[in-house]
């Protein structure tokens, strides 16, 4: 019999998170998985480890309109045992396979940037496959456990919690245990190592491009964080509860906290895709244009016409055009592609009578559509 605790945090606050995560984190990631099958066309081994990221996001991601239901429902799960036990492997799957892909990420950056001939073996896409399957298998493996066990369970108010145990189990310690030392400890150790050690060697390296060392740097600080945040809070309160959980009163003290840090393993599945932007240039063109434009519309169209003034001019060079923007006597010139030139006349022209941002947003999308075509 489980504890009764209030599961008002289900109702509020993890509806709307969730529903903010499905929003975001399917369009977010189906475009990166478009971005990802570019990469593995183009023999890129890093495609391999972020496709397999999407889809385990992916995964979890549709399992979240049946955890929706069942906070809906007052966290009263109405469906057949074996869907809550899928869901709740979707659940902590996508945890686990998300550190280990995070793990593959960051040892690809270290031996292609500290040791980029001595472990070129390592570093091929038949490898990449092969870790790929290991990670897949070792969680699969972890899942068989949880499917011998029952995962809907009554609390004293007759009501069936979905994976959920208060107190937990005598089974479950020693899974949790393996979660965090396997699971979470060992891979963070990797991945403290491989981030200050491709930060130093980036950084004595004279023969890299300044952007290419930005973008290095982006790339693993990137998947460090995403680690710390996500991953981090959680498995730190999993492990007091194992230590110390053995009544309902301690749970009840803690659970909004652990719910909480349960919570930010989802925004996991939002963050991932921001790591397309370090590897493809296309991918960050491509997010650049579907989140920043909506916003500059409704920052710059928000505005009345008369409080700001766009003069846009050009001169010519050898293969591009030095745009000049004044804007209350402040100016800013940037080097544009002919693409952008071509478009530029022609918005100039169409829209002598519009306000600036109209003819703004008007002129980048323009370009976007040339650029992809």
């Amino acid at each position: 019999m489980n504890c009764t605790i209030n599961h008002t945090i289900h109702q509020y606050l993890f509806s709307s998170i969730y529903i903010i995560v499905l929003l975001v984190g399917v369009p977010s990631n189906l475009y990166s998985l478009y971005h990802a099958i570019g990469q593995l066309k183009q023999k890129n081994e890093l495609g391999v480890y972020l496709i397999n990221l999407t889809i385990s996001d992916l995964l979890y991601l549709a399992s979240l309109p049946l955890w929706l239901q069942y906070f809906f429902q007052g966290d009263n799960w109405q469906h057949r045992e074996w869907l809550c036990q899928i869901c709740g492997f979707l659940l902590y799957e996508n945890i686990y396979i998300s550190i280990g892909f995070l793990c593959c990420i960051s040892l690809d950056r270290f031996l292609a940037v500290v040791h980029p001939l001595r472990f070129a073996s390592l570093r091929t896409m038949h490898a990449a496959w092969l870790a790929s399957l290991v990670i897949w298998l070792k969680e699969l493996a972890v899942g068989v456990v949880f499917f011998r066990h029952k995962e809907v369970n009554m609390d004293e108010t007759n009501q069936s919690l979905c994976f959920e145990h208060y107190p937990i189990q005598t089974w479950e310690y020693n899974v949790n245990y393996y979660r965090f030392a396997i699971g979470f400890l060992f891979p963070l150790v990797i991945l403290s190592v491989c981030y200050l050690r491709v930060l130093r060697a980036v950084g004595n390296s004279a023969g890299t491009q300044p952007e290419q060392k930005a973008r290095i740097r982006q790339l693993v600080s990137s998947t460090v964080l995403i680690f710390l945040v996500c991953f981090f809070p959680y498995h730190i309160f999993l492990l007091v509860r194992t230590l110390l959980e053995r009544d309902c009163h301690f749970i009840a003290s803690i659970f909004n906290y652990y719910q909480l840090s349960l919570l930010l393993t989802s925004l996991n599945c939002v963050a991932d895709p921001a790591l397309y932007c370090f590897v493809s240039e296309g991918a960050r063109h491509g997010l650049n244009t579907a989140l920043l434009q909506p916003i500059v519309r409704v920052l710059c169209c928000s505005r009345h016409p008369g409080n700001a003034t766009l003069a846009i001019t050009t001169t010519t060079t050898d293969s591009n055009r030095v745009t000049t923007k004044e804007d209350k006597g402040h100016h800013s010139i940037k080097l544009l592609p002919q693409a952008l030139i071509d478009v530029n006349q022609q918005a100039i022209a169409e829209h002598n009578d519009s306000p600036p941002c109209h003819m703004f947003i008007e002129l980048s999308t323009k370009y976007s559509d040339k650029q992809d075509n």
